[in-house]
């Protein structure tokens, strides 16, 4: 038997996107919303995190627009004090529970955990096999198109021979007697994450080997803080550093030079560029790890030993490998936020997905006509590549630019705080922040034209409005 529902939105996925649009949605359109989500609740993939995970953002930045995430708090103490507090796993997981108990208590969403939806409207419940089907008056909301993927959930990017000692960053809670030797495998937030978590467990550096077939970019996380002042000089930062620049490379050693940039080995150049935020105290930390294995991407485990791409490697007999090497967020091509009777939910400015879903949901709520959204709100992609990483800095620049055209959401973003560059009314206007201000008059032209010109882009078509 099919249960029936009606609904001017059917949003699939009720992960950070998913929630920010919902959220958005709701507070500025009378409309009704069914969530669906595969998992037991809300938070997405944070329901399934490694324990000692953490945002590598400040709370800030993370949630939803209606609902700030923490207390807006520096941090008193510690190796990043004075920097914003960074939510941890269950905080995160128990802050989406309290949205969705407000969403629902609006009564305009009624939410449907571990449901699979199989389209047209239609989602099966995997616990009950009870299925439903939602008459959907506006739009089918796809909010899991660039849903990440974690070690936990993502089978080890290599083959494991039967009796090697292969676990996910999740599992190493449970270890119940430590090995001689650790192998972590992977070159981004979760690699570096896990290796900070052993040596703060007293593993000595000497008995962690780590399999990085790249090395990555990683940025400052004291530049990107939720002050205008800090984040809009970290900004002006990046355009001068590619005026002048000869190559992608040289913009980025550029941004090592400006403080805005990390790299794990100073004698490599990185050819990742996912970039996560680090802080100097964990750089310091993890150069204390020299044994690394740079022969290609790891093929197959076997107890005693690494297969590479590049060769093998000798191991402990007892050594443990940690799995950290899932790709985290999907990058899939970019589409058009709004098609036919659907939205698929991406970014819009570069990076800070929660804002740009709560910016598609709010501009969903507000604005007429689906020519004229895809206007104010073109996607912009996560990266990879150095490349890559300065094409999405110009796309989300040419992104930024068209919705700030529209008065209305220049108003709203001004006073959220997931807006990483907004300047609320009634803020301070401090010398600290002018100063910031004219350095990006002076540098966003040449800087952004110069960097579309080393990622290969074409400026922007002029608006038809």
């Amino acid at each position: 038997m099919v249960t029936s529902l009606e609904a001017d939105y059917l949003v699939v996925g009720a992960g950070a996107a998913g929630m920010a649009f919902t959220d958005a949605l709701v507070d500025h359109a009378d409309v009704r919303v069914v969530l669906v989500d595969r998992r037991h609740g809300v938070g997405g993939h944070w329901l399934a995190a490694y324990p000692f995970v953490r945002l590598h953002q400040a709370s800030s930045f993370y949630g939803v627009a209606s609902t700030p995430l923490g207390d807006g708090q520096r941090q008193p103490h510690g190796p990043e004090q004075g920097l914003h507090e960074r939510a941890s796993a269950p905080e995160i997981c128990a802050y989406y529970g309290r949205v969705l108990q407000r969403l629902l208590r609006s009564g305009r969403v009624s939410f449907h955990p571990g449901c699979e939806y199989v389209g047209s409207g239609r989602f099966v419940s995997r616990v009950s096999g009870q299925a439903f089907e939602v008459d959907v008056r506006r739009r089918v909301v796809d909010a899991a198109y660039l849903a990440p993927r974690i070690p936990a959930e993502t089978p080890a990017p290599f083959e494991v021979a039967d009796d090697a000692h292969v676990i996910p960053a999740n599992d190493l809670v449970h270890l119940a007697q430590a090995p001689s030797e650790f192998v972590v495998v992977g070159s981004g937030k979760t690699a570096t994450d896990t290796c900070i978590w052993l040596l703060g467990n007293g593993v000595d550096p000497e008995a962690i080997r780590w399999v990085r077939p790249r090395d990555p970019w990683m940025i400052d996380r004291a530049v990107v803080q939720p002050d205008p002042a800090v984040f809009l000089g970290m900004a002006a930062d990046v355009e001068r550093a590619a005026v002048g620049a000869a190559s992608v490379d040289e913009m980025f050693l550029r941004l090592e030079e400006a403080g805005v940039m990390l790299r794990l080995d100073p004698r490599v150049t990185p050819t990742m560029a996912k970039v996560p935020t680090l802080a100097r105290w964990e750089l310091d930390r993890l150069r204390t790890i020299t044994d690394v294995v740079r022969r290609g991407h790891l093929r197959r485990v076997e107890r005693g030993r690494l297969v590479l791409a590049e060769g093998t490697v000798p191991v402990a007999d007892d050594a443990v490998v940690v799995h950290a090497a899932a790709p985290g967020l999907r990058r899939r091509p970019l589409v058009p936020i709004w098609g036919p009777g659907s939205i698929t939910v991406q970014p819009v400015r570069a990076g800070f997905p929660c804002f740009g879903a709560a910016l598609v949901g709010y501009v969903e709520a507000t604005v007429d006509g689906d020519e004229e959204k895809n206007r104010l709100c073109p996607p912009s992609p996560y990266s990879d590549t150095p490349t890559e990483w300065a094409r999405m800095q110009v796309l989300g620049y040419w992104a930024t630019r068209a919705f700030l055209s529209d008065a209305a959401i220049r108003a709203w973003a001004a006073e959220v705080p997931l807006n990483p560059a907004r300047i609320p009314a009634r803020a301070p206007h401090t010398p600290a922040l002018g100063a910031a201000l004219e350095r990006v008059r002076r540098h966003e032209v040449p800087g952004m034209t110069r960097m579309a010109e080393l990622a290969g882009l074409a400026p922007p078509e002029p608006s038809r409005r």
